[in-house]
């Protein structure tokens, strides 16, 4: 079989299709609006037309890639307990800032407060790099370790983000709706993920794709990282 054609972020139908991309969720979930993304039913699971998402990813990347060029940032956001290893690596490899725990309401929509969390929680950590926490008891030093992971949990991945992103990348906007919700009000991009279930008009720039299997996540997230990588070069 001849390979198809690529285009010039290398998206190849071929591979996704390897990857399980066109796996949509079982017919009795289908949202209305994903019906113009698909191909079919096999075995009671819809299909994903992946022409059509080939060209979607292609219009989210060029986005992905004008947002990093202008120096403007771009949030991760994956709270699925099987996804979370590989936003936080993506996002880390990208130096982005992620969220792979649970999303802390007010996180774009009352900023200051969660920036005032983390200056406090920088400070702890400065504290303890610094030596400070030897002037405490060994039970105050086990009571902060505690705080500080606490913190890292629920801070790690925003600890360095300075302002609101101007985009927010979301791997599935059902488990993530509060994101998408908070994106709208304080004006984020949206790019996201659309499995069958999921309504697509939601989305600034939706991508029709299997949303619970790793390898279809993984094919879109490394295409993100290869566009965020080499547009951060040339800035």
């Amino acid at each position: 079989m001849a390979k198809t054609k690529k285009n010039e972020f290398d998206i190849d139908v071929e591979e996704m299709m390897q990857a399980g991309v066109h796996l949509g969720h079982r017919i009795s979930k289908l949202h209305p609006k994903m019906r113009q993304f698909l191909l079919g039913v096999r075995n009671t699971v819809h299909i994903i037309d992946l022409e059509k998402t080939a060209k979607q990813l292609e219009e989210a990347l060029k986005f992905i890639s004008e947002v990093c060029k202008k120096k403007g940032n771009l949030l991760l956001v994956g709270t699925k307990i099987p996804l979370r290893n590989l936003v936080k690596a993506t996002a880390e490899d990208c130096n982005l800032p992620y969220v792979t725990e649970r999303w802390l309401g007010g996180t774009f929509t009352n900023f200051k407060v969660i920036q005032e969390r983390i200056k406090y929680f920088r400070e702890l950590e400065q504290k303890k790099k610094e030596g400070g926490l030897q002037n405490y008891t060994k039970k105050e030093r086990i009571k902060i370790e505690k705080e500080l992971a606490t913190l890292e949990r629920k801070f790690g991945g925003i600890k360095n983000m300075e302002k609101i992103p101007e985009a927010v990348f979301i791997c599935d906007i059902v488990k993530d709706d509060l994101v998408l919700r908070e994106a709208k009000v304080k004006g984020v991009k949206v790019v996201a993920i659309i499995d069958t279930n999921a309504d697509p008009s939601l989305v600034d720039y939706p991508i029709a794709a299997n949303d619970d299997a790793i390898n279809s996540v993984k094919y879109i997230l490394e295409k993100v990282k290869e566009v965020v990588l080499k547009a951060k070069v040339k800035t």
